[in-house]
């Protein structure tokens, strides 16, 4: 069953169980999606309709840090809620010792890279996660690259 199937699915069963944010948060999933394959002219596959929910997780992650400045705690924790459903519909996230321990033999297979070769050491460790279905912030493996680059353990 596609990822799109299974959010079909979910949105008749929350509908009868009528919870309301559930079935709001599916809605926009499906909808998102749906846009994609609109943009596409065809179908996405579940590689495709994976990486756009990880584009409204990374919206959902910016809108919490940005109501959280502004004192808005209940539309942070609403965001939240939402990342906590889309995440159930995408494989396990990887932890920061994972994601180090991957560009650390990342690292090692190159040689001796420095900061120059950080856009090579970056692109074979995302390239890993991706052999691996392992869903990770672009962000964190960047600091982290960063981090065993300049010298950090």
């Amino acid at each position: 069953m596609t990822i799109s199937e299974r959010i079909t699915q979910d949105i008749t069963a929350a509908m009868k169980a009528r919870e309301g944010h559930r079935l709001s948060t599916l809605r926009m999933m499906k909808t998102a999606i749906k846009n994609k394959e609109i943009d596409k002219r065809g179908p996405l596959d579940d590689q495709e309709a994976m990486a756009v929910l990880n584009t409204l997780i990374k919206q959902r992650n910016d809108s919490i840090e940005q109501f959280t400045k502004g004192g808005r705690k209940e539309l942070a924790d609403k965001e939240a809620a939402e990342i906590t459903i889309i995440e159930d519909y995408l494989p396990k996230a990887a932890g920061a010792e994972e994601i180090a321990t991957v560009v650390r033999a990342t690292i090692s297979e190159m040689g001796s890279p420095t900061m120059k070769d950080m856009g090579a050491v970056m692109k074979n460790s995302m390239a890993k996660f991706v052999a691996n279905g392992t869903r990770v912030d672009g962000k964190v493996v960047s600091e982290t690259v960063k981090k065993l680059l300049s010298g950090g353990s």
